[in-house]
């Protein structure tokens, strides 16, 4: 299958090397395929991202559950939901994935399953109302997270056997800068012209355009030209998923790996903390936007840059990346505290430190995926993945116990709290193997 000649001129501009033809990693037969698979790759990628922006369950779904009349305890589970149900699964999930020499149509399957429940969560929220509507919202969440474990799994291992080492954090790090840009377009609407509360056509409509994105992607990644891979390893679920975990005990440099991404989490856990502290502010600044603003920004003009570094070195990208998120928070806090600050500056504090910590967040997410793409090849990447993401899933719903930390050192401490956590994830990622050989 050919690719366009403008693309393909485009693709090897953005690699900068004097053989974009290259191949490390993937299969021979693939490599005449990597300009084309990275492209659809990367439209896939955003348009995915895009609609992970629209459907935030910090903002969209939240509001939407407000709107409809749901209880406070199931808008309290959204987040874990959304963040843990993708990941907590996938330990199960990789067994029977590695059946499948081509993994791309998992992808496709779970890309369909949650345009399916955005689908089903936009019916539900215009249809009904109160307790239903919330509960209803919530069972299509579960699947659309489940569903998300698949994409999660198979694109790691799709990824393997399409584009080459050298060329993964540029592919992700495209894709984040062309969402982040969309998503700017999108908070910058939000802050001119914002939705009333109780626009429940606004929040309908915006799920079933989400609904479509994944739709899309899911037509374009099917294009995707991917080389049979290995199957061996996938029996029984619940005994391989205990096998995997056997990677925790041996795998010394993946154990080292799993423990620095769980330290590194501080860069989203600190996000709400930011906007706490700037929405304490009385001030005439719309903060909502400009936090939306920032975020988009950040994503826009960093992810590529750090998706470039990851290419030559993944571990140093994660370094810096957690430094500067770790030392922004002491620097924001000792800011705010300075009395002498005129006002004016103080209301644009926190919106330009949630633009910093995006981009050092940007670097963190680049890094780290470019990192365990490149660890290891064939099944050992899906079990990988799966076993990570598993741990992480579980970490990220044990820190729901932040909410009670938080009421006793308020916004600020849980700020210095996690900078802390941080600076640990930045030095033990100093003792991180180079994978970028």
């Amino acid at each position: 299958m050919n690719l366009d000649p403008k693309l393909e001129s485009l693709y090897n501009r953005l690699i900068e090397q004097e053989d974009a033809r290259v191949c490390k990693d993937i299969p021979d037969s693939a490599c005449s395929d990597v300009p084309q698979n990275f492209f659809r790759q990367v439209f896939a990628t955003t348009l995915t991202s895009l609609g992970d922006t629209l459907t935030n369950p910090k903002t969209t779904l939240a509001w939407l559950l407000g709107v409809v009349g749901a209880p406070v305890a199931l808008i309290a589970w959204l987040v874990p939901i959304r963040e843990s149900g993708s990941m907590l699964p996938q330990l199960f999930i990789a067994a029977r994935i590695r059946r499948y020499a081509r993994r791309k149509g998992i992808w496709v399957l779970g890309s369909l399953l949650q345009a399916a429940a955005l689908v089903a969560m936009g019916l539900a929220a215009w249809l009904t109302e109160g307790t239903l509507a919330g509960a209803l919202i919530i069972a299509c969440l579960i699947v659309f997270s489940l569903a998300r474990g698949l994409c999660s799994v198979a694109s790691k291992d799709v990824i393997g056997k399409t584009v080459p080492k050298t060329r993964r954090g540029r592919m992700n790090g495209l894709a984040t800068s062309l969402s982040g840009w969309l998503a700017l377009g999108f908070g910058l609407y939000c802050l001119i012209w914002p939705p009333a509360d109780d626009d429940m056509l606004f929040y309908a409509t915006l799920l079933i355009a989400a609904a479509m994105l994944w739709l899309l992607a899911a037509l374009i990644y099917q294009r995707i030209e991917e080389a049979p891979g290995a199957t061996d390893g996938g029996g029984n679920a619940i005994e391989k998923a205990w096998s995997s975990l056997s990677l925790l005990r041996h795998d010394q440099p993946f154990r080292r790996f799993v423990i620095t991404r769980a330290l590194l989490l501080c860069s989203a856990l600190s996000a709400p903390y930011y906007v706490l502290l700037g929405q304490q502010l009385s001030t005439g600044l719309s903060m909502l936007g400009a936090f939306l603003v920032a975020n988009g920004l950040a994503s826009s003009l960093s992810a590529y840059v750090w998706g470039s570094l990851s290419d030559r070195s993944s571990r140093q990208v994660m370094i810096y990346a957690a430094f500067l998120a770790s030392l922004l928070g002491p620097l924001v806090i000792a800011i705010h505290l300075w009395a002498a600050l005129p006002a004016s500056l103080h209301a644009w504090l926190f919106p330009l430190a949630f633009f910093v910590l995006g981009i050092a967040h940007s670097g963190v997410r680049v890094g780290r995926k470019t990192y365990v793409l490149d660890m290891a090849g064939g099944n050992k990447r899906t079990d990988y993945v799966a076993v990570g993401n598993s741990v992480i899933g579980l970490i990220l719903l044990a820190t729901g116990l932040f909410g009670l930390l938080s009421s006793l050192i308020g916004a600020a401490g849980m700020l210095l709290l996690l900078s802390g956590i941080g600076l640990l994830g930045a030095l033990l990622a100093l003792t991180l193997p180079e994978v970028q050989s």
